[in-house]
């Protein structure tokens, strides 16, 4: 296993002690590395380089935004308001991973499920 894929997998264990079994999740690997779904919407996507893309909503993009380590996601020339990417540094401890997933559940919660 390379270090990329060994930091990926470890991130993402951290994330499954975080969202402890909630039987409204499931994995899909996307995006280049593997992406939880609540409800069938995306959660959080984690990525080799150790950073994490979050679904936050267009409403809570700028106060998303304004936190340490966060950027907006751009898929190609498009500006994905609503996608940020959090930088592996921002999420190195437990707390500032487990914030940054509550941040994105109460958005992703309030979604119909797919």
């Amino acid at each position: 296993m390379s270090a990329t894929s060994t930091a990926m997998a470890y991130l993402a264990d951290r994330i499954r002690d975080i969202l402890d079994g909630d039987p409204r999740i499931t994995e899909k690997t996307m995006f280049g590395g593997l992406t939880f779904l609540l409800n069938g919407h995306i959660l959080v996507g984690c990525r080799k380089d150790g950073r994490i893309l979050l679904s936050v909503g267009k409403d809570n993009n700028e106060a998303a935004l304004a936190r340490p380590g966060a950027t907006q996601m751009i898929h190609g020339e498009k500006v994905m308001r609503g996608f940020i990417w959090v930088d592996a540094e921002a999420i190195e401890e437990d707390d500032h991973l487990r914030d940054w997933l509550t941040t994105a559940e109460r958005w992703v919660a309030a979604l119909p499920p797919k």
